[in-house]
């Protein structure tokens, strides 16, 4: 096992026939995963159930942790397209955190298996491509941190808050509906989002002067 980090593969055009194979084996590669675990999945399973043979999936991917780390790095990427933006907007940090919630539970929502790779499986990782994921893990955290604090600069949350444990806080509740929630049910992303900061806000909300 090596600690280079490993090269992201070159992609075929979008409307290539390998484009679509290999979407196809990441799809199943991420349902097989979210269902079974990494481990337990093997390259004959995948195979199986993409209808080739176990050599056949060597000519569109390298290997099972090179499934593993794309869905990963997807994942990653859709986090940061959703919450990192939110850096720059003006709004205060409580309507601020209500959006942040939203997003970040309809990216988990619109994503259930990959996010369930992403938050379950992504301790299996090589080495290197595991500190990958911790340094994504730290610039969340930081995105967090950072609202909490300006909430606290805005005379809008306690000013007694823990900053770091109040960010975990808000992360373990967001992170964590992928084990629960299910998609076209009676809730929407954005109903979970309302509901989690309203009973988080209750806490954070600085006392009314008066």
């Amino acid at each position: 096992m090596t600690d280079r980090p490993a090269p992201t593969p070159e992609m075929p055009p979008a409307d290539s026939p390998a484009r679509n194979r290999r979407e196809q084996i990441h799809e199943v590669a991420g349902r097989l995963f979210s269902e079974r675990g990494y481990h337990a999945t093997s390259m004959r399973d995948l195979a199986g159930q993409l209808g080739m043979q176990g050599g056949s999936l060597y000519a569109h991917i390298s290997g099972k942790e090179d499934l593993l780390v794309e869905i990963v790095q997807q994942a990653a990427r859709q986090f940061d397209a959703a919450l990192l933006p939110l850096r720059g907007e003006a709004m205060p940090a409580d309507q601020k955190l209500r959006e942040a919630m939203e997003r970040h539970i309809r990216v988990v929502a619109d994503n259930m298996e990959s996010a369930t790779v992403f938050f379950h499986e992504w301790k299996h990782l090589s080495p290197a491509a595991y500190a990958h994921v911790t340094s994504w893990r730290d610039t969340i955290d930081a995105f967090y941190r950072d609202l909490v604090a300006q909430g606290m600069g805005e005379g809008l949350f306690r000013p007694d808050l823990d900053v770091k444990m109040t960010a975990n806080l808000i992360l373990s509740a967001v992170n964590w509906t992928y084990t629960w929630y299910r998609p076209g049910g009676p809730l929407t992303p954005r109903d979970v989002a309302e509901r989690y900061a309203d009973m988080l806000l209750v806490g954070l909300r600085a006392p009314d002067p008066a």
